[in-house]
């Protein structure tokens, strides 16, 4: 089969929408497809359109001010803990001395506990993360002032 031949045939393909072509000459055999996207329906609201009070969007209200003061970041992505254990006495509280080196939390890890350290000494000011929360990496765990 010539090239100019598959030209036309890819090109119907793309102009008439099908999915799939396949084609037998002797003994060639062409079979032409291409990668179908899902599609996604799309709605439009009418410009005019305002939803009940009932399903207006709730005020957000503004998030609390962050105290000022040196910022701990996640190291990893894992599973945020404030204690070694489910019932045990959490490492840290807001308003706690801490020193430079003093573990802060857990974070798990591929089933690692990897503890999490303070690396400056100082007064904790915020606690920034729920215990059991999924944390990113450089995700802000804790203020230190």
């Amino acid at each position: 089969m010539d090239l100019r031949k598959l030209k036309k045939l890819i090109d119907l393909v793309e102009e008439s929408g099908i999915s799939e072509l396949e084609i037998t000459e002797g003994e060639e055999k062409v079979r032409i497809s291409r990668a179908t996207q899902p599609m996604h329906a799309s709605y439009m609201m009418p410009a005019h359109y305002a939803p009940p009070p009932a399903l207006a969007a709730p005020a957000v209200p503004e998030e609390a001010a962050i105290p000022e003061g040196h910022v701990v970041r996640s190291p990893m992505v894992g599973t945020f803990y404030r204690a070694p254990s489910p019932g045990a006495k959490v490492f840290v509280e807001i308003g706690q001395s801490v020193n430079s080196g003093e573990t802060l939390c857990i974070i798990e890890a591929m089933k690692l506990l990897n503890e999490i350290e303070a690396d400056q000494g100082g007064v904790i000011k915020a606690i920034l993360v729920e215990n059991g929360q999924p944390v990113e990496y450089g995700e802000p765990l804790f203020i230190i002032a």
